[in-house]
């Protein structure tokens, strides 16, 4: 393939966004293994060198994958934050909308390959284990507010791990139960997440 004029050639950041969504993509199609960098390249209308110029290799696509989710989780945190009312009235109004997120299979299917690929590759692991210690630390600070005084620190842990496992576990039954009335599972979730923030 041949590049572009520089005076056509699009910005560094449009490029990489570019090669991450053919990499989102193939990556849903096909997996992590599945999809390799020449299919990526060919499903973003790029050759494997133009990738390689923005990506090392299939591990660094997976942290930017990662690390724009992440941008979108803390984008997310300071849009609860911000609300008026309560933290708790903001989680709860959240709730319908994480549901339809959790359940989009396109969605649900890139997050599964991530987490499987990390299950199997150190590498992609560490990735995924910094971006969520990341996600738990902005959690914590935006939960301190509904703090009790009688939660142990252990017990203020497990309460924020227990709240991370209610959305996490959400893809998984968009999977395995897509049909499920997502307007009383939005009403039984509040009901759990009151129990565990108050």
């Amino acid at each position: 393939m041949i590049d572009e004029p520089s005076s056509n050639r699009p910005s560094p950041e449009s490029r990489r966004q570019q090669i991450l969504d053919a990499a989102c993509e193939r990556v849903r199609q096909s997996g992590f293994h599945g999809a390799s960098m020449a299919d990526i390249a060919k499903a973003a209308g790029l050759s494997v060198g133009q990738i390689y110029r923005y990506f090392e290799n299939k591990e660094a696509i997976i942290a930017a994958i990662v690390a724009q989710d992440l941008a979108e989780m803390r984008d997310k945190f300071a849009e609860l934050e911000s609300q008026p009312g309560t933290l708790l009235d903001a989680i709860e109004d959240h709730l319908p909308e994480a549901i339809e997120k959790s359940f989009d299979p396109r969605r649900a299917a890139l997050a599964l390959e991530v987490v499987a690929e990390a299950a199997r590759n150190p590498k992609v692991a560490a990735i995924v284990r910094a971006a969520d210690q990341q996600e738990r630390d902005l959690a914590r600070v935006m939960m301190e507010r509904n703090r009790r005084p009688e939660w142990s620190e252990a017990e203020f842990q497990a309460r924020c791990e227990a709240v991370g496992m209610i959305f996490d576990g959400l893809l998984m039954r968009g999977v395995n139960h897509p049909e499920v009335d997502r307007e009383a599972m939005a009403a039984v979730l509040r009901s759990a997440v009151r129990h565990l923030l108050s």
